[in-house]
């Protein structure tokens, strides 16, 4: 019993540094957060007590509450797009079996993984610009009465901002989900075939049933994605033009860091955690009772 006593402490000794850092770099700045969501304060001069008011203003300001929305509607664009388009690329490289063009899909769909957000938003700015290659596209296929500056766009921005969303996601959720295609029986696509099932319904029938796991991670890493995105905005909008395309994300680093209101920044980004855990838990329930 001692002995055993002795490994558990050994294991805790080496989490240690670990657990240190997540307390020094995570715990204590969230708690720092929540402390500073009560008061009014600017960073400098001392703070004042307000209570709930910051909350009661990020609820009834008509400009904090639309930058909340703006990022619930880019999840169509940052989940459903690229959680819909992987399960189908997916399927449709399994159901080719031609080693050499899944391979090369494969790693043309992974290569904006590795591209950082920011760098990623500026190309697309460059692609969306009056004469960029979006536009060119356009022009070369006869839509030229479409074209135009998508990003300076008050109605276009955000579905623009959602397409850069769209390109980064899909390479994440195609290599999962192909992934997750390789640990399904293949004999079971075998019987399927010999029964005489079609792409859709092979698809339908093994391939949805034997993914829902890979899904539900999909859907939980772009949701978030979606909600708590700061980069790809900043560097292509700033979350304009005016407030067309504006986030909690970079809202909250304007309200901290430009206007020096730390207290309704901090109240903002706690209920950004908040609305994150709210739609996050049940979806993570829901994959999870397969």
């Amino acid at each position: 019993m001692t002995r055993l006593r002795h490994r558990n402490w050994q294991g805790w000794w080496f989490a240690l540094p670990a657990l240190l850092m997540y307390g020094v770099f995570v715990l204590r700045p969230l708690i720092s957060t929540v402390q500073y969501s009560f008061y009014d304060w600017d960073g400098i001069t001392p703070a004042t007590w307000v209570g709930i008011d910051n909350y009661r203003r990020v609820l009834s300001d008509p400009a904090l509450a639309s930058s909340i929305w703006h990022a619930f509607f880019l999840i169509i664009f940052f989940t459903l797009a690229p959680v819909v388009g992987g399960l189908f690329v997916a399927a449709l490289l399994q159901e080719i079996r031609i080693r050499g063009l899944a391979t090369a899909a494969r790693t043309a769909l992974f290569l904006p993984q590795i591209i950082p957000g920011a760098a990623a938003a500026i190309a697309w700015v460059w692609m969306f610009s009056g004469n960029g290659a979006v536009n060119q596209v356009l022009s070369s296929i006869g839509l030229d009465g479409i074209t135009r500056a998508w990003l300076g766009d008050f109605t276009w921005a955000l579905p623009a901002v959602g397409v850069i969303g769209t390109w980064l996601g899909l390479g994440f959720c195609t290599i999962l989900l192909i992934s997750g295609i390789g640990k399904i029986d293949t004999a079971i696509y075998e019987a399927a075939r010999l029964d005489g099932a079609g792409f859709l319904s092979t698809f339908r029938a093994v391939t949805l049933p034997g993914l829902r796991q890979e899904i539900g991670v999909c859907v939980t890493v772009t949701i978030i994605a979606a909600l708590a995105t700061f980069d790809i905005v900043f560097m292509s909008t700033q979350g304009g033009p005016g407030t067309s395309t504006m986030v909690p994300g970079v809202l909250v680093y304007q309200l901290g860091f430009t206007e020096s209101r730390i207290g309704l920044a901090s109240a903002l980004a706690i209920v950004l955690t908040a609305l994150i855990l709210v739609v996050i838990l049940p979806i993570q329930r829901f994959f999870r009772a397969a």
